[in-house]
């Protein structure tokens, strides 16, 4: 990590701190109800004027908050030259962590041979439809999953910054990023986030980082939600089924 143990753990208290309070704030319907009540005549007459706050003093003003003394250079200053908007922040990172690039899962000689069976079965009943473009997808996936299945994954570096999550020098930002839940395969647990981009979904591995840790720090942007799984991802689940290839020896 790029950060220092100390400032990771006053992160994590400031976080449940927040989080504390804000639990602790009423609705703000409970607060309105009462103001909004029409009140009678007498008593809105007997009341007395209340008092006007006070404007905070210079004093008060001038001490730094928690995000400040956390990031003190995190300031947001207004621009000269457009004094409508602010100068950009830099980049900081939060959390930095290596895992594998993909869930991998060293196969046996079933899984292989079940692999090709199911292969040649297709092809030969797309042969006789007279669909030789179809046979050669069919190949050509076989193919993927033997490399993927014999092939590990290298480690790559995942951070979690000011700025969105980066995979390597792939940048995703805060802005083109959706919901956010755990799942797990390969007895390996996973971080799964929505993406504007394409395939609309980041899968990064969590390794030997604290999944509690990541929720409470994605939290204060995303929505930790599980989505509704989408016609692919139920039709994988019924071949899964159907058809199981992780035959165990």
């Amino acid at each position: 990590m790029s950060s220092s143990p100390s400032n990771l753990s006053q992160y994590k208290q400031f976080l449940r701190q927040n989080r504390s309070a804000r639990a602790d704030v009423p609705p703000a319907s409970a607060k309105t109800a009462s103001a909004t009540r029409p009140q009678p005549e007498e008593s809105q007459s007997q009341s007395q004027p209340q008092p006007q706050p006070q404007p905070q003093t210079q004093e008060f003003q001038d001490q730094p908050s928690d995000e400040q003394q956390l990031y003190p250079h995190l300031e947001l200053e207004k621009s000269p030259i457009a004094p409508w908007m602010y100068k950009p922040l830099p980049e900081e990172d939060i959390l930095q962590w290596a895992a594998p690039s993909r869930p991998f899962k060293k196969r046996n000689k079933k899984y292989y041979s079940t692999l090709a069976m199911i292969a040649l079965l297709i092809s030969l009943i797309l042969g006789l439809a007279g669909q030789l473009a179809a046979i050669t997808v069919v190949i050509a996936i076989c193919f993927l999953a033997y490399v993927l299945s014999v092939v590990p994954p290298q480690n790559v570096t995942y951070k979690i910054s000011t700025w969105g999550i980066r995979v390597e020098n792939s940048l995703y930002y805060w802005e083109e990023l959706g919901r956010f839940w755990f799942s797990k395969k390969h007895g390996e647990k996973m971080l799964n986030v929505e993406t504007a981009r394409f395939p609309n979904r980041l899968t990064i591995l969590l390794g030997d980082q604290d999944e509690e840790l990541l929720k409470l720090i994605l939290s204060e942007v995303l929505l930790n939600k599980k989505p509704d799984p989408t016609l692919y991802e139920k039709t994988a689940t019924w071949l899964q089924k159907k058809i199981p290839l992780d035959l165990e020896e």
